[in-house]
């Protein structure tokens, strides 16, 4: 099988043919159709954050496929099931986290594309349990991104807390903004979307915001409260001068909702501004196997878009620096 591969930190992965795994015990052979490139794949290949991953690694983690082979003890799932593996690759089960339904906390969780090997791959194993079923209505280049961009974001939004009526603020309107912008128009929000891209800030009236702001021209905390402020602002650029400008776009009883990873990311929270204002400051990190399920019962349900441009495994190194360059509409997918 064809794989693209990191084999160090600083040059770009090549595509090598490997062996088709055979599945262990209570796991599932997945053949692979598509997968999402998520900016968190290019920080594991730059190994940008503090735990790196070990190398060599197969990134990915917005796989879908065919399961085509199952291990011992596999009752879940079947061959010729269509399943998604997500971010979150495997949790214990037995944590405080995991059994009051926040398995996205585990401290012993596995990452696909992270910790293990993920889905730039025309073969990957997964955990039968972690292995999503994707329904019938929906395509597998949809359901690639909706895998970690869709669930990510409608994790974000179900942790704020959104009130009908609410403006929420999305910051950065890419592949995990343009859903954004449609899971707060789902429930109720006034949505005001921020990007420094005139196309992209196109895509997201069209998608339903009510307000655009691009930053590249003017002050976009400014702008934000001339709109009415912010209940809620979900910070999804990977600029930490965003997190402090959506943190001053607020009103009182503002959620700030940190989602985006910078390489160097830090945020100082002035503690007057905090307290008085009752301002929260949350951090939601990709969603649980039930949001993920949501997140595709909806999509198949005609509620939500997903903007997706195809792209081979062996454009992967142009396709990194295609989303390095800012210039994707939303998600770019490679489709085997």
């Amino acid at each position: 099988m064809r794989a693209a591969v990191v084999t160090t930190f600083t040059e770009p992965l090549s595509i090598e043919d490997r062996q088709i795994p055979e599945p262990g015990r209570g796991q599932v052979l997945v053949r692979l159709e598509t997968c999402g490139l998520c900016h968190t794949d290019i920080h594991a290949m730059q190994g940008d954050w503090p735990v790196k991953p070990t190398l060599p690694l197969v990134p990915g983690h917005e796989g879908v496929g065919i399961i085509e082979a199952v291990g011992e003890e596999v009752t879940e799932r079947v061959v010729g099931e269509r399943v998604a593996m997500p971010w979150l690759g495997w949790a214990c089960g037995e944590c405080r986290y995991c059994i009051t339904g926040r398995e996205n906390l585990c401290e012993r969780q596995e990452n696909n594309g992270y910790s293990v090997d993920g889905a730039y791959a025309e073969y990957m194993l997964a955990p039968a349990k972690f292995a999503t079923p994707v329904p019938d209505a929906v395509t597998s280049l949809d359901a690639a991104p909706l895998t970690c961009a869709g669930v990510t974001t409608y994790a974000a939004v179900k942790a704020a807390h959104v009130v009908p009526g609410e403006r929420v603020v999305v910051f950065g309107i890419g592949g995990l903004g343009h859903l954004a912008v449609q899971y707060a128009r789902l429930v109720g929000a006034i949505v005001i979307a921020v990007d420094v891209t005139a196309e992209k800030l196109d895509l997201a009236r069209e998608l339903g915001a009510d307000y655009v702001v691009n930053a590249a021209e003017t002050d976009p905390v400014a702008a934000i409260q001339e709109a009415g402020g912010a209940d809620v602002a979900i910070v999804l650029a990977v600029a930490p001068r965003v997190a402090e400008q959506a943190f001053a776009s607020l009103n009182r009883g503002g959620r700030l909702v940190l989602v985006s990873l910078p390489a160097q990311g830090e945020l100082t929270v002035p503690i007057f501004d905090t307290v008085l204002k009752g301002i929260s400051v949350i951090g939601s990190i990709v969603g649980t196997r039930q949001d993920l399920t949501e997140v595709f019962d909806l999509h198949a349900a005609g509620r939500t878009r997903v903007v997706a441009v195809p792209r081979e495994l062996s454009q992967v190194n142009e396709a990194v620096a295609e989303v390095l360059s800012g210039s994707v509409p939303a998600r770019l997918v490679f489709v085997y």
